[in-house]
C-alpha cells in the first residue's frame, strides 16, 4: 500500500485529502510525527511554498528514519492553496490563511471568521459582475531520490455578499463555484470534493499513483 505523509497539521485538509484519495493509500500527517519542525511558508507562490514544505519534511524524515519507519518507502505531499480575487488583484493569494493579520510570512494564521470579514469589507462596494474569484491549489510530491512533482488545480467562481452555510472551512461560506448558486459551505463535502481546486489537483496525483501517468 502506498504511504503518503502530508506536510500539514491542518485537520480539515487531512480529512479532505483522505476522503478524495480514497482506498489503497495510507495517509499520515505531521500529527503522526510530532518532532517534525514546521517549515516557514515565506515563498511568494503556491508552488514555492508547497515545494518547501514537501522537501523540508522529506529531508527531516530521511534524517530521522526511526520516526519515519526504517526502510519504509513513502511520499511526502504538501499543499499550498488559497483564494484569488480579481477585484483585489489576486489577493489574498498566498496570504489567504493569514489575510486578516497581514501579509508578512511570519504572521500567524488568522481565524476564518476574521479573514472572511476582511474580504467582505474590502469588496463592500464591488458589484456582482466584478466579484469573480478562484480557489487555486498546488500540490508538491517529494520522495527519496526522485524529483519533486507538482500538480495544480483551480476552481472558478465568485464571492457572495454574505456568508452562508455551516460546512467546510476557510472562505467556503463566501465562495460560490461556477455553475452553482450556493457556497461551498452550503453544497457540502460530497459536492465540494468533486469540483474543488484540491480535488482537481489530487485527481492528477491519483492518476500518477495508479500508473496512468
Amino acid at each position: 500500500m502506498t504511504c503518503i505523509i502530508l506536510a500539514t497539521r491542518n485537520a480539515h485538509k487531512v480529512a479532505e485529502i483522505r476522503e478524495i484519495l480514497g482506498g489503497n493509500v495510507r495517509i499520515l500527517s505531521q500529527h503522526d510525527f510530532p518532532g517534525a519542525p514546521a517549515v516557514a511558508e515565506d515563498a511568494d507562490t503556491f508552488a514555492g511554498n508547497a515545494t518547501k514544505k514537501a522537501e523540508g519534511l522529506a529531508a527531516w524524515l530521511a534524517a530521522n528514519e526511526r520516526e519515519a519507519g526504517e526502510g519504509r518507502p513513502f511520499y511526502v505531499l504538501a499543499d499550498d492553496s488559497g483564494l484569488e480575487v480579481d477585484a483585489l488583484e489576486g489577493a489574498p493569494g498566498v496570504y489567504s490563511a493569514r489575510f486578516a493579520a497581514g501579509a508578512l510570512p511570519r504572521t500567524a494564521n488568522s481565524p476564518d471568521a476574521a479573514n472572511n470579514e476582511k474580504l467582505l469589507r474590502l469588496l463592500e462596494d464591488v458589484p456582482p459582475d466584478s466579484r469573480t474569484a478562484r480557489f487555486r491549489c498546488v500540490l508538491a510530491l517529494a520522495a527519496r531520490e526522485v524529483a519533486t512533482r507538482l500538480f495544480e488545480g483551480q476552481c472558478e467562481g465568485h464571492i457572495a455578499r454574505v456568508a452562508a452555510g455551516a460546512e467546510g472551512f476557510g472562505y467556503d461560506p463566501l465562495f460560490i463555484p461556477e455553475g452553482f448558486t450556493q457556497s461551498f459551505a452550503e453544497l457540502g463535502e460530497e459536492v465540494k470534493n468533486k469540483i474543488s481546486h484540491r480535488s482537481r489537483a489530487l485527481a492528477q496525483l491519483r492518476r500518477l499513483l495508479d500508473g496512468v501517468e
